[in-house]
Protein backbone atom coordinates (compact mmCIF):
# COMPACT_ATOMS: atom_id res chain seq x y z
CA UNK A 1 0.00 0.00 0.00
CA UNK A 2 1.28 3.46 -0.89
CA UNK A 3 2.15 5.60 2.17
CA UNK A 4 0.77 9.11 2.74
CA UNK A 5 3.91 10.87 1.58
CA UNK A 6 3.87 9.02 -1.77
CA UNK A 7 0.15 9.71 -2.19
CA UNK A 8 0.78 13.44 -1.74
CA UNK A 9 3.66 13.35 -4.25
CA UNK A 10 1.55 11.49 -6.79
CA UNK A 11 -1.35 13.96 -6.44
CA UNK A 12 0.98 16.93 -6.94
CA UNK A 13 2.68 15.36 -9.96
CA UNK A 14 -0.60 14.29 -11.56
CA UNK A 15 -2.06 17.77 -11.08
CA UNK A 16 0.98 19.36 -12.69
CA UNK A 17 0.89 17.00 -15.65
CA UNK A 18 -2.90 16.77 -15.96
CA UNK A 19 -2.64 13.00 -15.58
CA UNK A 20 -5.75 11.22 -14.35
CA UNK A 21 -5.20 9.89 -10.81
CA UNK A 22 -7.55 6.93 -10.80
CA UNK A 23 -5.57 4.67 -8.50
CA UNK A 24 -4.98 2.28 -11.41
CA UNK A 25 -1.44 1.16 -12.35
CA UNK A 26 0.27 3.84 -14.40
CA UNK A 27 0.99 3.38 -18.08
CA UNK A 28 4.61 3.43 -19.22
CA UNK A 29 4.12 6.99 -20.47
CA UNK A 30 2.73 8.09 -17.10
CA UNK A 31 5.60 6.43 -15.26
CA UNK A 32 8.05 8.32 -17.46
CA UNK A 33 6.32 11.66 -16.90
CA UNK A 34 6.05 11.10 -13.16
CA UNK A 35 9.70 10.06 -12.84
CA UNK A 36 10.85 13.05 -14.87
CA UNK A 37 8.67 15.46 -12.92
CA UNK A 38 9.90 14.43 -9.48
CA UNK A 39 13.46 13.90 -10.83
CA UNK A 40 14.18 11.22 -8.28
CA UNK A 41 15.47 7.67 -8.47
CA UNK A 42 12.87 4.93 -8.50
CA UNK A 43 12.47 3.14 -5.18
CA UNK A 44 12.83 -0.55 -6.01
CA UNK A 45 11.88 -3.18 -3.44
CA UNK A 46 11.21 -6.87 -3.08
CA UNK A 47 8.31 -8.06 -0.98
CA UNK A 48 7.44 -11.54 0.17
CA UNK A 49 3.68 -11.94 0.29
CA UNK A 50 2.95 -15.31 1.91
CA UNK A 51 5.75 -17.03 0.01
CA UNK A 52 5.26 -15.15 -3.25
CA UNK A 53 8.01 -12.72 -4.19
CA UNK A 54 7.03 -9.53 -5.98
CA UNK A 55 9.13 -6.69 -7.28
CA UNK A 56 7.81 -3.18 -6.57
CA UNK A 57 8.78 0.09 -8.26
CA UNK A 58 7.63 3.19 -6.40
CA UNK A 59 5.17 1.02 -4.46
CA UNK A 60 3.61 -0.37 -7.64
CA UNK A 61 3.93 -4.11 -8.52
CA UNK A 62 6.40 -4.65 -11.36
CA UNK A 63 6.78 -7.97 -13.18
CA UNK A 64 9.76 -7.90 -15.53
CA UNK A 65 8.78 -8.29 -19.18
CA UNK A 66 12.22 -7.71 -20.52
CA UNK A 67 14.80 -8.21 -23.22
CA UNK A 68 18.56 -8.22 -23.29
CA UNK A 69 20.00 -5.60 -25.60
CA UNK A 70 23.09 -3.53 -25.97
CA UNK A 71 23.01 -2.32 -29.55
CA UNK A 72 19.35 -3.15 -30.19
CA UNK A 73 16.21 -1.14 -30.76
CA UNK A 74 15.11 0.25 -27.39
CA UNK A 75 11.96 1.80 -28.85
CA UNK A 76 10.78 -1.57 -30.16
CA UNK A 77 10.79 -3.10 -26.66
CA UNK A 78 8.21 -0.50 -25.67
CA UNK A 79 6.38 -0.93 -28.98
CA UNK A 80 5.81 -4.60 -28.20
CA UNK A 81 4.81 -3.78 -24.59
CA UNK A 82 7.96 -4.89 -22.81
CA UNK A 83 8.72 -2.86 -19.69
CA UNK A 84 12.45 -3.38 -19.15
CA UNK A 85 15.75 -4.29 -20.73
CA UNK A 86 19.15 -5.31 -19.42
CA UNK A 87 22.67 -4.37 -20.44
CA UNK A 88 25.99 -6.12 -19.85
CA UNK A 89 28.16 -3.12 -18.99
CA UNK A 90 27.92 0.61 -18.33
CA UNK A 91 29.89 1.49 -21.47
CA UNK A 92 28.92 -0.45 -24.60
CA UNK A 93 31.24 1.49 -26.87
CA UNK A 94 28.43 3.28 -28.70
CA UNK A 95 26.36 4.93 -25.98
CA UNK A 96 27.18 5.98 -22.45
CA UNK A 97 25.14 4.44 -19.65
CA UNK A 98 23.52 7.83 -19.09
CA UNK A 99 22.42 7.95 -22.73
CA UNK A 100 21.03 4.41 -22.48
CA UNK A 101 19.08 5.28 -19.33
CA UNK A 102 17.79 8.52 -20.87
CA UNK A 103 16.47 6.63 -23.88
CA UNK A 104 14.88 4.04 -21.60
CA UNK A 105 13.16 6.83 -19.68
CA UNK A 106 11.91 8.34 -22.93
CA UNK A 107 10.04 5.10 -23.70
CA UNK A 108 8.92 4.31 -20.15
CA UNK A 109 11.33 1.39 -19.69
CA UNK A 110 13.33 0.33 -16.62
CA UNK A 111 16.91 -0.92 -16.91
CA UNK A 112 18.82 -3.69 -15.20
CA UNK A 113 22.23 -2.11 -15.62
CA UNK A 114 25.14 -4.45 -16.16
CA UNK A 115 28.45 -3.81 -14.43
CA UNK A 116 31.61 -5.16 -16.04
CA UNK A 117 33.37 -7.48 -13.60
CA UNK A 118 36.59 -9.25 -14.60
CA UNK A 119 36.38 -12.97 -15.35
CA UNK A 120 38.83 -15.64 -14.29
CA UNK A 121 38.53 -17.25 -17.74
CA UNK A 122 39.95 -14.03 -19.21
CA UNK A 123 42.96 -14.17 -16.90
CA UNK A 124 41.86 -12.14 -13.88
CA UNK A 125 43.28 -13.39 -10.56
CA UNK A 126 40.94 -13.02 -7.59
CA UNK A 127 43.87 -13.73 -5.27
CA UNK A 128 45.33 -10.39 -6.37
CA UNK A 129 43.96 -8.15 -3.61
CA UNK A 130 45.24 -4.95 -5.22
CA UNK A 131 43.49 -5.68 -8.53
CA UNK A 132 40.28 -6.65 -6.74
CA UNK A 133 40.32 -3.40 -4.76
CA UNK A 134 40.98 -1.34 -7.89
CA UNK A 135 38.02 -3.03 -9.57
CA UNK A 136 35.78 -2.19 -6.60
CA UNK A 137 36.82 1.46 -6.69
CA UNK A 138 36.21 1.68 -10.43
CA UNK A 139 32.75 0.18 -10.04
CA UNK A 140 31.92 2.51 -7.15
CA UNK A 141 32.47 5.51 -9.44
CA UNK A 142 30.16 3.98 -12.07
CA UNK A 143 27.43 3.35 -9.49
CA UNK A 144 27.61 6.83 -7.98
CA UNK A 145 27.34 8.41 -11.42
CA UNK A 146 24.14 6.51 -12.33
CA UNK A 147 22.38 5.63 -9.08
CA UNK A 148 19.85 8.47 -9.11
CA UNK A 149 18.57 7.99 -12.66
CA UNK A 150 14.77 7.40 -12.69
CA UNK A 151 15.05 4.56 -15.25
CA UNK A 152 17.45 2.45 -13.18
CA UNK A 153 15.92 -0.78 -11.84
CA UNK A 154 18.57 -3.30 -10.74
CA UNK A 155 22.36 -3.58 -10.74
CA UNK A 156 23.69 -6.76 -12.40
CA UNK A 157 27.18 -7.37 -10.98
CA UNK A 158 29.15 -9.16 -13.68
CA UNK A 159 27.99 -11.70 -16.23
CA UNK A 160 28.48 -15.47 -15.98
CA UNK A 161 31.36 -15.16 -13.52
CA UNK A 162 30.96 -18.86 -12.74
CA UNK A 163 31.80 -19.94 -16.30
CA UNK A 164 34.99 -22.02 -16.04
CA UNK A 165 35.85 -20.31 -12.76
CA UNK A 166 37.82 -22.25 -10.14
CA UNK A 167 38.51 -19.60 -7.51
CA UNK A 168 35.50 -19.06 -5.24
CA UNK A 169 36.93 -15.71 -4.14
CA UNK A 170 35.14 -14.17 -7.11
CA UNK A 171 31.97 -14.47 -5.03
CA UNK A 172 33.63 -12.66 -2.12
CA UNK A 173 34.37 -9.83 -4.54
CA UNK A 174 30.78 -9.85 -5.81
CA UNK A 175 29.54 -9.64 -2.23
CA UNK A 176 31.81 -6.67 -1.50
CA UNK A 177 30.53 -4.92 -4.63
CA UNK A 178 26.93 -5.57 -3.58
CA UNK A 179 27.59 -4.20 -0.09
CA UNK A 180 29.19 -1.10 -1.56
CA UNK A 181 26.20 -0.57 -3.86
CA UNK A 182 23.74 -0.87 -0.98
CA UNK A 183 25.77 1.65 1.02
CA UNK A 184 25.83 4.33 -1.68
CA UNK A 185 22.51 3.48 -3.36
CA UNK A 186 19.66 2.55 -0.99
CA UNK A 187 17.04 2.58 -3.77
CA UNK A 188 18.07 -0.31 -6.00
CA UNK A 189 18.64 -4.06 -5.80
CA UNK A 190 21.61 -6.20 -6.78
CA UNK A 191 22.07 -9.47 -8.63
CA UNK A 192 24.75 -11.45 -10.46
CA UNK A 193 24.05 -13.66 -13.45
CA UNK A 194 25.00 -17.33 -13.63
CA UNK A 195 25.81 -19.40 -16.70
CA UNK A 196 23.42 -22.25 -16.03
CA UNK A 197 22.93 -23.27 -12.42
CA UNK A 198 24.40 -25.95 -10.19
CA UNK A 199 24.35 -26.92 -6.55
CA UNK A 200 27.83 -25.46 -6.16
CA UNK A 201 26.72 -22.15 -7.70
CA UNK A 202 23.83 -21.87 -5.28
CA UNK A 203 26.06 -22.79 -2.34
CA UNK A 204 28.60 -20.12 -3.27
CA UNK A 205 25.89 -17.47 -3.58
CA UNK A 206 24.44 -18.42 -0.19
CA UNK A 207 27.79 -18.67 1.57
CA UNK A 208 29.88 -15.96 -0.09
CA UNK A 209 27.46 -13.55 -1.85
CA UNK A 210 24.56 -13.43 0.57
CA UNK A 211 24.27 -9.64 0.17
CA UNK A 212 22.77 -10.12 -3.32
CA UNK A 213 19.03 -9.49 -3.44
CA UNK A 214 18.15 -11.68 -6.43
CA UNK A 215 19.54 -14.81 -8.06
CA UNK A 216 19.85 -14.54 -11.86
CA UNK A 217 20.13 -17.58 -14.12
CA UNK A 218 20.93 -17.90 -17.83
CA UNK A 219 19.76 -21.09 -19.53
CA UNK A 220 18.85 -22.07 -23.07
CA UNK A 221 17.83 -25.58 -24.13
CA UNK A 222 17.60 -26.79 -20.54
CA UNK A 223 15.54 -23.90 -19.22
CA UNK A 224 12.43 -26.07 -18.88
CA UNK A 225 14.24 -27.79 -16.01
CA UNK A 226 14.85 -24.54 -14.13
CA UNK A 227 11.85 -24.53 -11.74
CA UNK A 228 12.80 -28.02 -10.57
CA UNK A 229 16.49 -27.09 -10.31
CA UNK A 230 15.58 -24.13 -8.09
CA UNK A 231 13.84 -26.52 -5.72
CA UNK A 232 16.46 -29.27 -5.91
CA UNK A 233 19.33 -26.88 -5.18
CA UNK A 234 17.52 -25.30 -2.24
CA UNK A 235 17.14 -21.74 -3.49
CA UNK A 236 14.23 -20.26 -1.56
CA UNK A 237 14.57 -16.61 -2.54
CA UNK A 238 13.54 -14.62 -5.63
CA UNK A 239 15.17 -15.15 -9.00
CA UNK A 240 14.94 -13.93 -12.56
CA UNK A 241 16.06 -15.39 -15.88
CA UNK A 242 18.45 -12.89 -17.42
CA UNK A 243 19.15 -14.81 -20.63
CA UNK A 244 17.00 -17.41 -22.39
CA UNK A 245 15.89 -18.07 -25.95
CA UNK A 246 17.22 -20.20 -28.79
CA UNK A 247 18.66 -23.64 -28.15
CA UNK A 248 22.38 -23.22 -27.58
CA UNK A 249 24.94 -24.22 -30.21
CA UNK A 250 26.40 -26.64 -27.64
CA UNK A 251 23.00 -28.32 -27.18
CA UNK A 252 21.99 -29.20 -30.74
CA UNK A 253 22.82 -32.15 -33.05
CA UNK A 254 25.90 -31.78 -35.25
CA UNK A 255 26.86 -32.84 -38.74
CA UNK A 256 29.46 -35.54 -39.32
CA UNK A 257 32.01 -32.72 -39.70
CA UNK A 258 31.01 -31.28 -36.32
CA UNK A 259 28.97 -28.28 -37.48
CA UNK A 260 26.15 -27.46 -35.03
CA UNK A 261 22.72 -27.48 -36.70
CA UNK A 262 20.77 -24.28 -36.11
CA UNK A 263 17.01 -24.47 -35.67
CA UNK A 264 15.04 -22.43 -38.19
CA UNK A 265 13.18 -19.30 -37.11
CA UNK A 266 9.82 -21.07 -36.80
CA UNK A 267 11.18 -23.88 -34.63
CA UNK A 268 12.89 -21.27 -32.49
CA UNK A 269 9.67 -19.31 -32.05
CA UNK A 270 7.79 -22.42 -31.02
CA UNK A 271 10.46 -23.18 -28.43
CA UNK A 272 10.42 -19.59 -27.12
CA UNK A 273 6.72 -19.89 -26.38
CA UNK A 274 7.01 -23.30 -24.73
CA UNK A 275 9.99 -22.23 -22.65
CA UNK A 276 8.32 -19.05 -21.47
CA UNK A 277 5.19 -20.88 -20.36
CA UNK A 278 6.95 -23.85 -18.76
CA UNK A 279 10.02 -22.24 -17.21
CA UNK A 280 9.10 -18.62 -16.48
CA UNK A 281 5.37 -17.99 -16.36
CA UNK A 282 4.73 -21.24 -14.49
CA UNK A 283 6.71 -20.18 -11.40
CA UNK A 284 4.54 -17.45 -9.94
CA UNK A 285 6.11 -17.72 -6.49
CA UNK A 286 9.84 -17.09 -6.91
CA UNK A 287 10.37 -15.91 -10.50
CA UNK A 288 10.02 -12.12 -10.76
CA UNK A 289 10.38 -11.99 -14.56
CA UNK A 290 12.90 -12.45 -17.34
CA UNK A 291 15.03 -10.94 -20.09
CA UNK A 292 14.85 -12.75 -23.42
CA UNK A 293 18.10 -13.02 -25.38
CA UNK A 294 18.83 -11.21 -27.69
CA UNK A 295 16.77 -8.15 -28.62
CA UNK A 296 19.05 -7.36 -31.50
CA UNK A 297 21.53 -9.29 -33.63
CA UNK A 298 24.98 -10.74 -33.10
CA UNK A 299 27.41 -13.17 -34.66
CA UNK A 300 27.74 -16.28 -32.51
CA UNK A 301 28.42 -19.41 -34.57
CA UNK A 302 26.16 -17.82 -37.21
CA UNK A 303 24.77 -14.30 -37.72
CA UNK A 304 21.22 -15.59 -37.08
CA UNK A 305 21.53 -17.97 -34.12
CA UNK A 306 20.69 -15.88 -31.06
CA UNK A 307 19.18 -12.61 -32.25
CA UNK A 308 15.45 -12.10 -32.41
CA UNK A 309 16.28 -9.53 -35.11
CA UNK A 310 18.42 -9.92 -38.22
CA UNK A 311 21.31 -7.79 -39.44
CA UNK A 312 18.99 -5.61 -41.54
CA UNK A 313 16.86 -4.85 -38.47
CA UNK A 314 13.91 -7.03 -39.50
CA UNK A 315 11.98 -8.99 -36.89
CA UNK A 316 11.88 -12.77 -36.74
CA UNK A 317 9.00 -14.91 -35.55
CA UNK A 318 10.48 -14.92 -32.03
CA UNK A 319 9.57 -11.23 -31.73
CA UNK A 320 5.97 -12.22 -32.51
CA UNK A 321 6.10 -14.64 -29.58
CA UNK A 322 7.43 -12.03 -27.17
CA UNK A 323 4.70 -9.63 -28.30
CA UNK A 324 2.20 -12.42 -27.59
CA UNK A 325 3.42 -13.11 -24.03
CA UNK A 326 3.87 -9.42 -23.21
CA UNK A 327 0.34 -8.58 -24.39
CA UNK A 328 -1.81 -11.14 -22.59
CA UNK A 329 -1.76 -13.73 -25.38
CA UNK A 330 -2.47 -11.30 -28.22
CA UNK A 331 -0.51 -11.66 -31.46
CA UNK A 332 0.76 -8.61 -33.38
CA UNK A 333 -1.40 -7.39 -36.25
CA UNK A 334 1.10 -8.59 -38.83
CA UNK A 335 3.12 -11.71 -38.14
CA UNK A 336 6.33 -13.10 -39.60
CA UNK A 337 6.48 -15.69 -42.37
CA UNK A 338 6.63 -19.26 -41.07
CA UNK A 339 8.85 -22.05 -42.39
CA UNK A 340 7.13 -25.31 -43.34
CA UNK A 341 10.14 -27.14 -44.80
CA UNK A 342 13.64 -26.49 -46.10
CA UNK A 343 15.75 -28.93 -48.13
CA UNK A 344 18.89 -28.97 -50.22
CA UNK A 345 19.19 -31.80 -52.73
CA UNK A 346 16.16 -33.38 -51.02
CA UNK A 347 17.94 -33.46 -47.66
CA UNK A 348 17.37 -31.48 -44.48
CA UNK A 349 20.13 -29.93 -42.42
CA UNK A 350 20.14 -33.04 -40.23
CA UNK A 351 21.13 -35.38 -43.10
CA UNK A 352 24.78 -34.43 -43.75
CA UNK A 353 24.48 -32.64 -47.09
CA UNK A 354 27.61 -33.22 -49.15
CA UNK A 355 28.22 -32.12 -52.74
CA UNK A 356 31.00 -31.94 -55.28
CA UNK A 357 32.68 -28.73 -56.39
CA UNK A 358 30.59 -26.93 -59.05
CA UNK A 359 27.79 -29.48 -58.66
CA UNK A 360 24.31 -28.21 -59.51
CA UNK A 361 22.31 -28.01 -56.27
CA UNK A 362 18.55 -27.71 -55.86
CA UNK A 363 17.00 -26.00 -52.86
CA UNK A 364 13.36 -25.71 -51.84
CA UNK A 365 11.92 -23.73 -48.97
CA UNK A 366 8.19 -23.77 -48.27
CA UNK A 367 6.65 -20.85 -46.42
CA UNK A 368 3.25 -19.91 -45.09
CA UNK A 369 2.48 -16.31 -44.21
CA UNK A 370 -0.42 -15.59 -41.82
CA UNK A 371 -1.55 -12.56 -43.85
CA UNK A 372 -0.62 -13.97 -47.27
CA UNK A 373 1.85 -11.11 -47.79
CA UNK A 374 3.94 -11.07 -50.94
CA UNK A 375 7.23 -12.79 -50.15
CA UNK A 376 10.75 -12.07 -51.31
CA UNK A 377 13.40 -14.82 -51.20
CA UNK A 378 17.08 -14.06 -50.60
CA UNK A 379 20.03 -16.42 -50.29
CA UNK A 380 23.59 -16.34 -48.98
CA UNK A 381 26.48 -18.77 -48.61
CA UNK A 382 28.93 -18.32 -45.73
CA UNK A 383 31.96 -20.36 -44.86
CA UNK A 384 31.57 -22.30 -41.61
CA UNK A 385 32.71 -20.12 -38.73
CA UNK A 386 36.22 -20.74 -37.42
CA UNK A 387 36.36 -17.86 -34.93
CA UNK A 388 34.75 -19.91 -32.15
CA UNK A 389 34.58 -18.16 -28.80
CA UNK A 390 32.48 -18.87 -25.71
CA UNK A 391 30.45 -17.07 -23.10
CA UNK A 392 29.14 -14.67 -25.72
CA UNK A 393 32.59 -13.22 -26.48
CA UNK A 394 32.99 -11.38 -29.78
CA UNK A 395 33.20 -13.51 -32.91
CA UNK A 396 34.03 -12.41 -36.44
CA UNK A 397 31.32 -12.95 -39.05
CA UNK A 398 32.34 -15.73 -41.48
CA UNK A 399 33.33 -14.76 -45.00
CA UNK A 400 30.62 -14.79 -47.65
CA UNK A 401 31.09 -16.85 -50.79
CA UNK A 402 29.89 -15.83 -54.24
CA UNK A 403 26.58 -17.56 -54.91
CA UNK A 404 26.45 -18.81 -58.51
CA UNK A 405 22.67 -18.81 -59.11
CA UNK A 406 21.19 -20.70 -62.03
CA UNK A 407 17.56 -19.91 -61.13
CA UNK A 408 15.65 -18.41 -58.18
CA UNK A 409 11.85 -18.53 -58.23
CA UNK A 410 9.44 -18.42 -55.27
CA UNK A 411 11.50 -20.44 -52.85
CA UNK A 412 13.06 -22.73 -55.47
CA UNK A 413 16.76 -22.11 -55.90
CA UNK A 414 19.22 -23.81 -58.24
CA UNK A 415 22.88 -22.90 -57.86
CA UNK A 416 26.37 -24.23 -58.45
CA UNK A 417 28.31 -25.40 -55.39
CA UNK A 418 31.48 -23.47 -54.52
CA UNK A 419 34.60 -24.49 -56.42
CA UNK A 420 36.75 -24.77 -53.31
CA UNK A 421 36.35 -27.80 -51.06
CA UNK A 422 35.40 -27.05 -47.48
CA UNK A 423 32.40 -26.57 -45.18
CA UNK A 424 29.74 -23.93 -45.75
CA UNK A 425 26.20 -22.88 -44.85
CA UNK A 426 23.42 -21.87 -47.20
CA UNK A 427 21.17 -19.24 -45.61
CA UNK A 428 17.60 -18.49 -46.69
CA UNK A 429 15.91 -15.18 -45.83
CA UNK A 430 12.21 -14.85 -46.65
CA UNK A 431 10.84 -11.32 -46.25
CA UNK A 432 7.21 -10.22 -46.17
CA UNK A 433 7.74 -6.53 -46.99
CA UNK A 434 6.49 -5.58 -43.50
CA UNK A 435 9.88 -5.78 -41.72
CA UNK A 436 9.51 -9.48 -40.89
CA UNK A 437 11.85 -12.25 -42.04
CA UNK A 438 11.89 -16.03 -41.76
CA UNK A 439 15.36 -17.54 -41.82
CA UNK A 440 17.03 -20.94 -41.92
CA UNK A 441 20.35 -22.42 -42.91
CA UNK A 442 21.72 -25.77 -44.02
CA UNK A 443 25.36 -26.72 -43.36
CA UNK A 444 26.92 -28.49 -46.33
CA UNK A 445 30.31 -29.88 -47.29
CA UNK A 446 32.05 -29.59 -50.65
CA UNK A 447 34.29 -32.60 -51.37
Amino acid sequence: MMNLKNIVIKIIVCSALVVGCTGKPQTKEEVTKTATAINKPAKVELKNNNGQFQLYVNNEPFYIKGAGLEFGNIASVAKHNGNSFRTWRTDNGEQSAKEVLDEALKYGLMVTMGIEVARERHGFDYNDEVAVKEQLERIKKEVIALKDHPALLIWAIGNELNLRATNPKVWDAVNDISKMIHEVDPNHLTTSTLAGISQQDVNYIKERSSDLDILSVQLYGKINELPQMIKDYGWEGPYMVTEWGATGHWEVPKTSWNAPIEENSTVKASNYLKRYEIAIKADSLQCIGSYVFLWGQKQERTPTWYGTFLEDGSETESVDVMHYVWNNNTWPENRSPQIVSFQMNNKTAYENVTVKANEKCTVTIKIQDPENDTLNYNWEILKESTDLQDGGDFEKRPDAVTLDIISNTNGNLVFKAPTEKGVYRLFAYVKDGKNHTATANIPFKVN
